[in-house]
């Protein structure tokens, strides 16, 4: 990008907010302290951390439109300059997988989405789903399933309300009554397992090209001090 003349960074990483891991909030709520002072939202600081991180410009959308086109490689040609094939991020791609492409795969995270929505499906989790809609309509909430409840439109704006809090503390009790997380849980596991040994050989290769990219990655940054 400075061949090109543009003083360009990447973005800052985002400040945490909300889940912690793959699995944390995957299956929906679980701190009871928590909840009851934010429902179903995250931790008021961490939201006010990341609010500030956005408003200051921490993500990949400050490019102006000149540095976005030799950044992603939507003309041939800038100030007379030729743009290597992808841009920029290509040429780093590039330098990064050996010129193999790209290094980065959504294959792996593909496979987990397919089973995560599959996992809602499966009759173990129907069953501890209809087992909590009907604890929750005895409390007055009528929701099908767990996921139905933190996505309600009545929950988006970012005031929390005793509704909101009343609503999600009912959803933690009737969730730990029937160990809705534990079966949901175990189900994607099964479910991701058989698609881990149907795709092993794919899933290698990913991870082989990931590893490579790695290693390049710390040799160039070396290289550069």
């Amino acid at each position: 990008m400075k061949d090109f003349g543009f003083d360009w960074k990447a973005a800052p990483d985002l400040p945490e907010l909300g889940p912690k891991t793959l699995t944390d909030w995957r299956y929906g709520i679980h701190d009871l302290a928590l909840t009851k002072k934010r429902g179903y939202k995250p931790d008021a600081a961490e939201q006010v951390a990341y609010d500030a991180a956005v408003q200051e410009g921490a993500v990949d959308e400050d490019e102006s439109p000149a540095e976005a086109t030799v950044l992603n490689g939507d003309v041939k040609k800038y100030d007379g300059k030729k743009v290597p094939q992808g841009g920029c991020s290509g040429r780093a791609d590039r330098t990064l997988s050996g010129g193999k492409g790209s290094f980065y795969s959504d294959f792996a995270e593909d496979l987990g989405n397919e089973a995560f929505v599959r996992s809602m499906k499966e009759p173990k989790v129907v069953a501890v789903f209809g087992q909590w809609s009907a604890c929750m309509k005895k409390h007055g909430y009528s929701y099908k399933a767990p996921l139905d409840a933190s996505d309600d439109p009545r929950f988006s704006a970012p005031e929390v309300t005793p509704e909101e809090i009343a609503t999600a503390t009912a959803d933690i009790g009737c969730r730990k009554r029937y160990h809705v997380a534990k079966t949901w849980y175990e189900t994607e596991v099964r479910l991701q397992n058989k698609a881990i040994e149907k795709n092993e050989e794919r899933l290698s290769d990913a991870k082989d090209r990931l590893d490579i990219a790695v290693k390049r990655a710390a040799k160039t940054l070396a290289e550069k001090g």
